[in-house]
């Protein structure tokens, strides 16, 4: 069980259609709210890559919603955005976002949300550490994806222009922030979830 499934019981005990209807809404929101969090984008003058909100709402999502729901999420979000929506980082889209210098970040982005969110469905995302750990995770995941693609359009991983010091090391003081909100928002959402489940 996944937090989407505890603020949402009564998805479990409906039709398989009724079921799949949720399923979608659900992928559908956490596609809009990564789109949302896109919008927060600082642009760097020395990277292609900016500072954004998507990597702490690709792995929220994930662990929202679990592995496949929240993988299923980020394609979508892939796909809105690769079709012209304005859904990528500060309102931009299309085809040359997924092919270009980011676009390994985007696709790290499905395989992230798949990890956090099958080690949310293992019960990491109910208490601080685990939390931590799991979106520490997500984040590796997003840049395993993410560096070789940009190294390509770099020229490799080292040197004052390399994939390493443009990709990672700008990013890093951001995703300890977004690491600690993630591990403050999760436990606290289950912990409130379930007392107003038990208050029912």
């Amino acid at each position: 069980m996944v937090l989407a499934d505890l603020v949402f019981p009564e998805a479990l005990r409906r039709s398989r259609a009724q079921q799949r209807a949720v399923d979608v809404l659900l992928i559908l929101i956490g596609s809009l709210f990564t789109a949302m969090m896109a919008q927060i984008a600082i642009p760097l003058p020395f990277t292609p890559v900016p500072i954004t909100g998507q990597t702490l709402a690709v792995l929220l999502t994930g662990a929202a919603l679990g592995s496949r729901r929240g993988a299923l999420s980020m394609v979508a979000y892939v796909l809105e955005g690769s079709l012209g929506l304005p859904v990528f980082a500060g309102g931009t889209a299309g085809l040359k976002r997924l092919t270009g210098p980011t676009g390994g970040y985007l696709i790290g982005f499905i395989a992230a949300a798949f990890v956090t969110g099958w080690l949310a469905e293992r019960g990491w995302d109910r208490r601080p550490l685990s939390t931590a750990l799991a979106m520490l995770a997500g984040n590796v995941v997003i840049y395993l994806f993410g560096l070789p693609w940009l190294a390509m359009f770099l020229g490799g991983f080292l040197g004052p222009k390399g994939a390493l010091v443009l990709g990672l090391l700008p990013f890093i003081p951001g995703d300890l922030l977004k690491l600690f909100l993630a591990t403050l928002l999760l436990p606290s959402v289950w912990g409130v979830v379930r007392n107003i489940r038990r208050e029912r």
